[in-house]
């Protein structure tokens, strides 16, 4: 199985949701959810690579992730939401066995930004769940 946020889990997860219409999921919405498109930045501290910097895009009904390093251009202006994390928590919360609500909590997560926007990816990757079972049930 690839690591999280490798390109091969990156395209295998782009792949699952390619035919997901985003547009037909409930998402508590805001003002930026409500428009159709936004963007979710994780940054992630401590990745195998060093960091890494993982948008969720959602444009014209459709979610696909993108992956640069810190620093890299990615063609994003700015995030609608910024979440800061370790990766081996991003990890152990792809697996399940770390539920966000907690991590946020506990401090483990940093939010920056909308936080609607975050509850409508959340309500997305929740959508895409049955889509990704395998990947994220075997992230390492």
């Amino acid at each position: 199985m690839p690591a999280l946020y490798s390109p091969e889990w990156v395209d295998a997860f782009n792949e699952a949701v390619a035919d997901l219409d985003a547009a037909a999921v409930e998402t508590g919405a805001s003002l930026s959810a409500d428009r159709g498109s936004f963007r979710v930045d994780q940054l992630l501290r401590g990745a195998p690579d060093g960091e890494l910097r993982v948008t969720l895009v959602v444009e014209d009904g459709r979610l696909h992730l993108e992956v640069a390093a810190p620093g890299e251009p990615s063609g994003v202006d700015r995030a609608d939401v910024t979440v800061s994390l370790d990766y081996s928590d991003a990890a152990a919360m792809s697996r399940g066995e770390l539920d966000p609500a907690d991590a946020l909590v506990d401090g483990r997560i940093r939010v920056r930004g909308d936080l609607a926007v975050l509850v409508a990816a959340q309500a997305l990757l929740v959508a895409a769940s049955e889509r990704l079972g395998g990947l994220q049930a075997e992230t390492p």
